[in-house]
């Protein structure tokens, strides 16, 4: 396979600064529901970017599960990988790229915890098998055995809780990514895509205006 002549020409729509709301949570819910509508796979679907104690970056897909003034959240194991990088620095992105539409945004900021109710409320939301799921993988990113070892502990957690509700694990909850920096991005042909960031300082008033600039392709 020549990966070289693999290029697909970007031509749906372009995007001006007239068309962007002043705010960027308005701009994205905008987009969002955009994809939601589309038969495009999942549109929560994000890559979330940490750095660790080490210096060392990862990234891997969640899914949003929440978005407000408060921040972009998602839930995980805390004992995993993303859970001690932002335990050691709580800076990342999170990128949502949506082919349908030829779009991408990127969203950087501070991630914080939720509070344990809020993560008791959608961990009791979830379906019986994936509470389970979340019990069974406690530590997250530890290394393991074999698939049989998930299977057991899975049979296990079932009988243990047989006619009862599974707890929330105490390693287990949400963060929620409060942004300091958006940036929206239209493919255009040639590559002249359409780039504008919304920005404003980490110390600035939670209704500071925002600084919207367009930038080089």
């Amino acid at each position: 396979m020549d990966l070289a002549a693999l290029r697909r020409e970007y031509a749906l729509a372009g995007l001006r600064r007239a068309d962007l709301d002043p705010d960027p949570l308005r701009q994205f819910e905008k987009w969002f529901a955009i994809n939601a509508a589309a038969p495009s796979g999942e549109p929560n679907a994000m890559t979330l970017a940490t750095v660790g104690a080490n210096g060392a970056p990862s990234s891997r897909t969640v899914l949003l599960k929440k978005f407000d003034g408060d921040g972009f959240c998602f839930f995980t194991n805390y004992e995993s990988r993303k859970g001690r990088d932002i335990a050691a620095n709580p800076r990342v992105s999170l990128t949502f790229h949506w082919y349908a539409q030829e779009r991408q945004v990127n969203i950087e900021g501070r991630a914080t915890r939720t509070s344990r109710e809020e993560s008791r409320i959608y961990f009791a939301s979830r379906p019986r098998g994936s509470r389970f799921g979340a019990m069974v993988s406690t530590p997250q990113s530890a290394v393991i055995p074999d698939r049989a070892f998930l299977e057991a502990r899975l049979r296990e957690l079932e009988e243990r809780y047989a006619g009862n509700e599974p707890p929330l694990p105490d390693a287990w909850g949400g963060f929620c990514v409060r942004p300091t920096r958006y940036e929206f991005w239209q493919g255009r042909p040639n590559r002249l895509h359409d780039r504008f960031q919304y920005r404003r300082a980490e110390s600035a008033a939670p209704d500071a205006p925002w600084i919207i600039e367009r930038l080089a392709p």
